[in-house]
């Protein structure tokens, strides 16, 4: 497959053996205020040159609306609904926590306070608190921080339960929903579909919500800034490569399909300047150029270890954090992506609000083949349509219940995740990640994470909660007691980097890990927090 690469004035570096032979064409083209697209396909010296009135400018885009307030022709509001609901049950359980323990603390000098305080956690909290906490508090003050930080991970352990155990978005493996994507996607020519969302808390429910695709479906790992790690992810190409040779998952290896590779970045249309990827401070084209560029290299990498032919196809897209909604470069059917020319999905949705579901269907696929940085694949084109009909009911969603643009424009998170896995956490605004096998690795991203909530949390003297999560494989012999040892080898240097917040009792961690073959929830394996007398642990 051809590897894309686009410029506008900013140039795609090249691999080494093609520098010296387009380095006179990229000057020509950028000192004539062109847009070059190299593709790959012959080889890499073929050039197309976009005329820069084709070329979409950025801006920001605004929200929109169908007729009267209507939602639009292909919205599904029935699930509308039923997300809503979902998001409300598990935000609103861990914004009780502050208001009740609130109320606990007022009456900890009462005769009756560990029976009144135990009622109260059981009848709003849905568990008690540890017995050894309340049972000092006759003789000094109730240890707030600690309970807090013990609520937030029992809540969180709640969560990861019902999510499991109930299915909330319908998305589990073998589900019908999750079943009926996985034919689609093949049938559009792709056997996996790869999403790097940025860590933000603001994209963790980009799958679920936005894009409204079956978690089970969609291999999801975000990284900071959409950066994703070439290696790791080259050797899950493999991996699935390997299944479909040997086992013909999800198809036999001789069908003609290809491994999708897609970055989401993300943007403020309201505060521009602020509100956008903190990793590329707030830079839109920045966001977006470095998200090709990753994209480029894992397929280079591909392409330079297993051959020009191999499987690998690339997407890369944009979300307003502030309305959810999307916007694509729709690549080209020789690979080629423009970084200044993308379908915005409110521009779809204003230009098929007044048509019947059928023609607002037809309009969209042509809108997307119109969008494309060369003549598109269909099945690509198809894909595409679906992730944009998908993200119209999103788009109604915010603007039904947010108002079209959501009050907490910025972090709003309710605790830290760090580590590897978090399958169950699907809501905007519940998590920060920080992806990492050790905290050396990915102490940058832990340090932003530690800098929101000392806005969030220690400005109001509440502790930084972290859960710590390390999925691992339950059919290779010592792989769980390796990842217990990994997640407190976490554990202990998040305290030494950070242990002016431990010493102060303004930083927990819950340490947890996870069978990644079976669908159950995440098992607790130890917290900063001693839970032998509470019963819980």
């Amino acid at each position: 497959m051809p590897r894309p690469l686009a410029t506008s004035n900013r140039l795609m570096a090249p691999t080494a053996p093609t520098r010296r032979q387009l380095a006179s064409v990229v000057d020509a083209a950028v000192s004539a205020g062109e847009v070059l697209v190299p593709s790959a396909a012959r080889a890499r010296l073929e050039r197309r040159v976009v005329p820069a009135a084709a070329v979409r400018p950025m801006r920001a885009p605004r929200p929109r609306s169908g007729a009267s307030g209507a939602d639009h022709p292909l919205t599904d509001a029935l699930t509308n609904q039923a997300l809503r609901d979902y998001d409300n049950q598990v935000k609103d359980a861990f914004d009780r926590i502050v208001p009740v323990l609130k109320r606990i603390a007022a009456v900890q000098h009462e005769p009756a306070f560990i029976e009144q305080a135990q009622k109260m956690a059981r009848s709003e909290l849905g568990f008690e608190l540890p017995l050894h906490l309340l049972d000092t508090a006759w003789v000094s003050q109730l240890d707030m921080r600690t309970l807090f930080a013990w609520c937030v991970f029992q809540t969180y352990e709640l969560t990861s339960a019902a999510f499991f155990d109930q299915d909330p978005l319908g998305g589990q493996p073998g589900s019908s929903a999750a079943e009926a994507f996985n034919a689609f996607l093949l049938s559009c020519g792709f056997h996996l579909l790869d999403i790097t969302p940025c860590a933000d808390g603001r994209l963790a429910h980009a799958i679920a919500y936005a894009l409204r695709l079956p978690f089970a479906s969609v291999r999801r790992r975000s990284h900071a800034g959409a950066m994703f790690d070439v290696e790791n992810t080259v050797n899950r190409w493999v991996k699935t490569e390997h299944h479909r040779y040997r086992e013909a998952k999800p198809n036999p290896a001789h069908e003609d399909t290809r491994y999708l590779k897609v970055v989401l970045y993300h943007f403020s249309s309201r505060d521009p300047a602020h509100e956008g990827c903190a990793a590329h401070g707030s830079d839109d084209v920045l966001a977006a150029g470095s998200g090709l560029r990753r994209l480029c290299d894992f397929q280079q990498a591909v392409e330079n270890s297993f051959c020009c032919g191999a499987s690998v196809d690339l997407m890369l897209m944009g979300i307003d954090t502030d309305t959810d909604a999307i916007r694509v470069h729709v690549p080209g059917l020789d690979g080629s992506t423009n970084l200044e020319r993308w379908l915005d999905a409110r521009d779809v949705y204003t230009a098929t609000a007044g048509l019947t579901a059928q023609q607002a269907r037809e309009a969209l696929e042509q809108m997307v083949r119109e969008a494309a940085a060369s003549a598109p694949d269909p099945g690509m084109v198809r894909l595409i349509a679906r992730l944009l009909e998908n993200n119209l009911s999103q788009i109604d969603y915010v603007r039904r219940y947010h108002d079209g643009a959501y009050s907490d424009a910025g972090h709003a998170e309710r605790f830290i995740g760090v580590g590897i896995g978090f399958k169950e956490i699907h809501l905007r605004n519940l998590t920060y990640f920080a992806y990492m096998d050790t905290v050396e690795e990915g102490a940058a991203d832990l340090d932003v994470g530690v800098k929101i909530f000392k806005g969030l949390n220690v400005s109001r003297g509440l502790p930084v909660p972290v859960v710590v999560r390390f999925d691992y494989n339950g059919q290779v012999p010592g792989a769980r007691e390796r990842a217990i040892v990994r997640a407190e080898r976490v554990q202990a240097a998040i305290e030494q980097r950070y242990s002016d917040l431990v010493n102060a009792g303004l930083l927990h961690a819950l340490l947890t890990v996870r069978d990644q073959g079976r669908h159950a929830p995440a098992e607790a394996v130890g917290s900063t927090i001693s839970f032998a007398s509470a019963g819980g642990h």
